[in-house]
Order: C-alpha cells, then sequence, then structure tokens
C-alpha cells in the first residue's frame, strides 16, 4: 500500500466542502463515448459517490460539466482551441474563470501547468507530471519545495475496460487538498492525453 501523502501548509483549492480532512484516495471510472459523451464518476475509495461529470456529445472543445452529488454545478472544463499546446479552461457554475491548465513539451511523459487562486486568495501553480506510458503522474506544489498534493495512478486497460469503454483511475490526495480540484485536474491531464 502507498504511503499517505503528508498535509499540505495551507489549504489549496477552491471548494472548502471538497477539501480533504485526512489523506484521502478517490477513484475516477471514465466511461468513454456513450451517448451522452464522456462521463466520469468520481467516488472515494470507501465507495461513496462524491462528484459526477458529464461530457457533451458535440463539442469541438470537449465540455465537461462537474456536479456534486446533489445535481449542484460546480465546474465546467473545456478545451481552449487554436492555442499551440493543449490550454483546458476552467469556469465555475456562473461562467468565470477560475483555473486555467496549459500543457507544455517534456521530452519523455507528460507536463502541465495549473494556475488559479484557492478560496484563502493565494495565487497557485500546480505542476502534473507523467511518466512515459502516463500510467502515473504527481501533482506538485512547486512553491512548496515540489510538494506532492496528489498521486494518479492509471491502472493499465483490462479486457473488460476495453470492451466496456472505460478507464479507472485512483488518485491520492493530501489533507487539505481540494478533491474536486484535482478531479478536475486529473480530467484535463487525461483529455491531453487522449488528444494523440
Amino acid at each position: 500500500m502507498a504511503t499517505p501523502l503528508s498535509p499540505v501548509p495551507q489549504p489549496i483549492g477552491l471548494f472548502p466542502q471538497f477539501f480533504a480532512a485526512a489523506p484521502e484516495t478517490i477513484i475516477m471510472k471514465e466511461k468513454v463515448l456513450s451517448l451522452s459523451g464522456d462521463t466520469f464518476h468520481i467516488k472515494l475509495a470507501n465507495g461513496t459517490p462524491v462528484l459526477q461529470v458529464q461530457g457533451k456529445v458535440m463539442s469541438m472543445s470537449g465540455r465537461k460539466k462537474m456536479c456534486d452529488m446533489n445535481g449542484n454545478h460546480l465546474l465546467t472544463i473545456a478545451k481552449e482551441l487554436f492555442h499551440m499546446h493543449s490550454l483546458y479552461v476552467v469556469e465555475d457554475a456562473s461562467g468565470q474563470r477560475v483555473m486555467e491548465v496549459r500543457s507544455s513539451i517534456k521530452l519523455m511523459g507528460s507536463k502541465a501547468t495549473a494556475t488559479f487562486t484557492s478560496k484563502n486568495g493565494k495565487k497557485e501553480s500546480l505542476t502534473m507530471r507523467g511518466d512515459f506510458f502516463d500510467t502515473q503522474a504527481d501533482i506538485l506544489d512547486e512553491a512548496q519545495d515540489n510538494l506532492v498534493i496528489a498521486r494518479i495512478d492509471r491502472k493499465l486497460l483490462s479486457a473488460k475496460d476495453i470492451f466496456l469503454g472505460q478507464q479507472t483511475y485512483g488518485v491520492q490526495i493530501a489533507p487539505g487538498v481540494d478533491i474536486a480540484l484535482v478531479a478536475a485536474l486529473c480530467i484535463c491531464l487525461d483529455e491531453k492525453n487522449n488528444e494523440g
């Protein structure tokens, strides 16, 4: 079993109701090419559902809407077109841009940087770095000596996942970090990796 991530010095995120109180693991199950577009079901490791993400079928930007389990709209994630490197924007329910996720060229694996302002007013810059096969990635707070705030572990597709058109991700989240924000970052990384 993996070592739990250390708590962050100050809370990081947009939605205090989703800040992890203790080390937390979420399971993200993606169902690709469903009739309604790519969808994600996000649960805690104990099976408790926490978030749902619905994609739009005919959206060039891959627009996805994240809601809590009561159907309250939290975020919308979309790719901005016509940029040299991938740029994903995350908007709140009112349509206000709250985060940008930019990819950059990296010889081995994936790299993307998310910029936003945490609920406490602190400007944040988180870096996501993946391995060559993009089966694992860390989300780091470089301002805190590359503190790992979340760790993504993408299981390789099983025959069942291929047949059902779905992938499953496990994501460790440090105490004090916003589960909804990390889920949004994972979706951006997944979309970027699916571009190729």
